[in-house]
C-alpha cells in the first residue's frame, strides 16, 4: 500500500506545481464547455479523498463542513476560490496525505461501509477505496490540464 501513498503524493505534487504559476484570478476561471475551474478542481480532490477513505471508514475528516460542502461531489464553483481558501487548500493537499499516511499505518482503518462510485465501481474496503480514490485523482489532473490549455 505504501506505493499508492507515493502515488497521491506525486500527484498531489504535480497540481501544486502545475497551479503555482497562475493567478487566482486565472484558477477560478470557468471555461466554455466545462462545468467547474482549477479552483474547484484542487479542492473537490481533498474532500474526495477525505469522503471516501475517512467517512466511509467511519473516522472524523480533517476538513471542514464549508469545505465539503463547496467542493464534494455534484456541486460546481458558485462563488470563487478567495486567496486565503485557495492556500488552506494547497497547504492541506500534501498535510493531508501525510496525515493519512499516519493514520493508515497506526491501524485507524478498522471498518468500511461499501459505497459505489460514479464511475459504478463499488468499494469494500479502505484498501478499495485508496486505490480509486487515486483512480479519481488521475483523472482530475487530466481535466486540470485541460483546464490549463484554455487559459
Amino acid at each position: 500500500m505504501e506505493k499508492q501513498f507515493d502515488i497521491l503524493k506525486a500527484n498531489r505534487l504535480l497540481i501544486l506545481k502545475l497551479i503555482d504559476n497562475y493567478s487566482l484570478e486565472q484558477l477560478n476561471k470557468m471555461h466554455a464547455g466545462f462545468n467547474n475551474n482549477i479552483a474547484w478542481n484542487i479542492g473537490h480532490l481533498l474532500v474526495t479523498q477525505q469522503i471516501l477513505c475517512y467517512k466511509f471508514s467511519g473516522l472524523p475528516m480533517y476538513i471542514s463542513d464549508a469545505i465539503i460542502e463547496k467542493y464534494r461531489k455534484g456541486t460546481v464553483p458558485e462563488n470563487d476560490m478567495t486567496a486565503q481558501e485557495l492556500e488552506y487548500i494547497k497547504s492541506q493537499l500534501l498535510q493531508l496525505v501525510d496525515q493519512f499516511d499516519t493514520d493508515y499505518k497506526s491501524g485507524m482503518f478498522k471498518s468500511f461501509t461499501s459505497y459505489t462510485t460514479s464511475a459504478n465501481v463499488t468499494l469494500n474496503s479502505i484498501s478499495d477505496a485508496i486505490e480509486f480514490n487515486n483512480f479519481h485523482e488521475g483523472i482530475h489532473y487530466g481535466y486540470i490540464l485541460a483546464l490549463k490549455n484554455n487559459l
